[in-house]
């Protein structure tokens, strides 16, 4: 096993041995989920985000800090990539809020090729995430612990989709079309600078949880949802109760040197800040 893998299943508490099946697949796709959290602190801080293996590990895995997509899903992949499974990254174009013109390719997700089957994995969407692989076969609704998926297909262009309720929401467009590192860090760019991206305007953190229940943050608002149900709503009281919730319910590390933030440096950030709940991604 390498440095890298031993580092990594120590950071989600893996115990289990790997294979390159399903079973593992699984597996690791929810403790992944259930252990790094999905957030943008870097973006509002603001720090640069990077990419590169070594960023994401000292980041993600040493310093206990969680990521968005370009993160989450570029870790995953490694991890994969090193357990024997062929995978590669895709992007994606965001629609979960139904925008009026088709979105720039924003979202990074996985493909995963075993046994002559095609899955989808993506460990980087926030509450909506997915938390299981699912097969890339249109119209088959697929069932993951923390809800029901879709993809529809029509030619190249494939949608997920998830059931909200008693309707299919669309999450994002994508293809399978290769793509390079530097389209990740242009996607990536582009989501952590443009003005209008709601990254920049909104403290976003989820993390889903082994029993099909998930945590959310948006801004100061806290809530412990379970099977599409919230059982506990906290509207925080200021920043410092927010960083402590952040490290006692999410498990964010904030003490790195490098990527650790202190109390003072959140509290000028959410001082600047709506802090009125809204949806995210």
């Amino acid at each position: 096993m390498t440095s890298f893998l031993t580092a990594y299943f120590a950071r989600i508490g893996w115990q289990q041995t790997t294979a390159v099946d399903i079973d593992t697949l699984r597996a690791l796709h929810l403790q992944h989920n259930s252990a790094i959290p999905f957030e943008n602190i870097d973006v509002v801080l603001p720090r640069e985000i990077q990419l590169d293996d070594q960023s994401l590990v000292d980041k993600l895995v040493t310093a206990r800090r969680g990521g968005y997509c370009f993160e989450q899903n570029g870790l995953f992949e490694r991890v994969l990539r090193e357990v024997g499974f062929s995978v590669r990254s895709l992007l994606g174009r965001v629609v979960l809020a139904n925008p009026p013109q088709m979105p720039p390719r924003t979202h990074r997700l996985l493909l995963v090729e075993l046994n002559g089957e095609r899955w989808i994995a993506d460990v980087g969407f926030g509450g909506q995430t997915l938390t299981a692989p699912i097969r890339l076969q249109a119209d088959l609704e697929q069932t993951t612990p923390h809800g029901e998926y879709r993809l529809i297909n029509d030619g190249d262009d494939w949608v997920l989709q998830f059931r909200h309720h008693q309707h299919w929401q669309s999450m994002y467009h994508f293809d399978l079309i290769t793509q390079y590192q530097a389209d990740y860090v242009m996607g990536n760019f582009w989501s952590a600078h443009w003005p209008q991206s709601h990254f920049r305007h909104h403290l976003l953190m989820c993390r889903h949880l082994p029993d099909g229940g998930k945590l959310t943050l948006t801004n100061l608002h806290f809530t412990h949802w379970h099977d599409g149900h919230a059982v506990e709503q906290l509207n925080l009281p200021d920043a410092a109760a927010l960083y402590q919730v952040m490290q006692e319910r999410f498990g964010l590390g904030v003490d790195d040197v490098k990527h650790g933030f202190s109390l003072a440096e959140l509290t000028a950030v959410m001082a600047g800040f709506d802090t009125h709940p809204q949806a995210g991604k």
